[in-house]
C-alpha cells in the first residue's frame, strides 16, 4: 500500500470497528470531563472511573471544588497518581474557573491551556469531546499507532497531531481520535503488538519483517 491507500483502509476499518466511539473516561458535564482528564494522565482511565464518584461527592462543580483544600482532594484521587500536582491543579483551576470565567469551562484552546494542569492535549478532548469542537488530541497511544501505521515520522506528538490533521478529514478528527485510542487498547497494545501482530498493522505492511521502532515523545 502507498500512504494515500493506507490512510483510506485504516479510515474505513477503524469506522466499521467502532462506528460511534464512547467517551471512555465517565463525566457529566464539561468541568467533570476536564477533571478526569487531568486525572488520567499516567493513569488508565478505568482507573479513574473508579475514583471520580467519590471526588464528585466531595465536589461535583468548580464553586464547590474551589473551596476544598489540596488535602482533601488529594485523600481521594492519590490511586490515580501524581496526586499531590493533579490536586493542587483541580483546587487551582477550579478557583480560576469561578474567578475569571463565572465557573464555566471555556471553550477555547487559549483559556484552556492556561489553566493549571492543562496542557495541549487535554484541552484537545474536552474541546473535541465537551464541546464538539474539531481537534485531535495526541497522547503516547495515538503516537504509538501512528507510527505503526506509517502516518508520521513520530518526532514528537506536536508533530503527530499535525500530520494526522492534515491526512483525515477535519470533520472525523473527533471520532478518529477515540476510535485509535480503541484500536490500540483492543489489538494493537504495546505488548500485543510490535507492528506485525495486529489486523492493521499487517494489512498496511505485510511484508515488514522486523518490529517497528517507535520514536518516543
Amino acid at each position: 500500500m502507498n500512504k494515500a491507500e493506507r490512510v483510506d483502509y485504516i479510515f474505513d476499518k477503524l469506522m466499521q470497528t467502532y462506528p460511534e466511539p464512547p467517551v471512555p473516561l465517565d463525566h457529566f458535564d464539561s468541568y467533570s470531563l476536564l477533571v478526569a482528564v487531568l486525572l488520567s494522565a499516567q493513569c488508565t482511565d478505568a482507573r479513574v472511573n473508579t475514583v471520580t464518584p467519590a471526588l464528585w461527592q466531595l465536589a461535583d462543580n468548580p464553586f464547590d471544588m474551589a473551596k476544598q483544600s489540596v488535602a482533601d482532594i488529594q485523600a481521594i484521587i492519590r490511586p490515580c497518581g501524581l496526586s499531590p500536582q493533579k490536586a493542587k491543579a483541580i483546587q487551582g483551576l477550579s478557583q480560576i474557573l469561578v474567578a475569571k470565567h463565572n465557573g464555566q469551562v471555556p471553550d477555547n484552546f487559549k483559556d484552556l491551556e492556561a489553566l493549571p494542569g492543562v496542557g495541549h492535549k487535554t484541552a484537545g478532548v474536552v474541546m473535541a469531546q465537551a464541546f464538539g469542537h474539531p481537534a485531535f488530541p495526541v497522547d503516547t497511544h495515538i503516537h504509538r499507532l501512528a507510527q505503526r501505521w506509517g502516518l508520521t515520522s513520530g518526532k514528537s506528538v506536536e508533530q503527530t497531531e499535525r500530520d494526522l490533521k492534515r491526512l483525515f478529514p477535519e470533520s472525523a478528527w473527533n471520532k478518529l481520535h477515540l476510535q485509535i485510542i480503541f484500536w490500540g487498547r483492543d489489538y494493537c497494545t504495546a505488548r500485543g503488538c510490535d507492528g506485525r501482530v495486529c489486523e492493521i498493522c499487517t494489512n498496511t505492511y505485510p511484508d515488514r519483517k522486523h518490529a517497528k521502532k517507535l520514536k518516543k515523545p
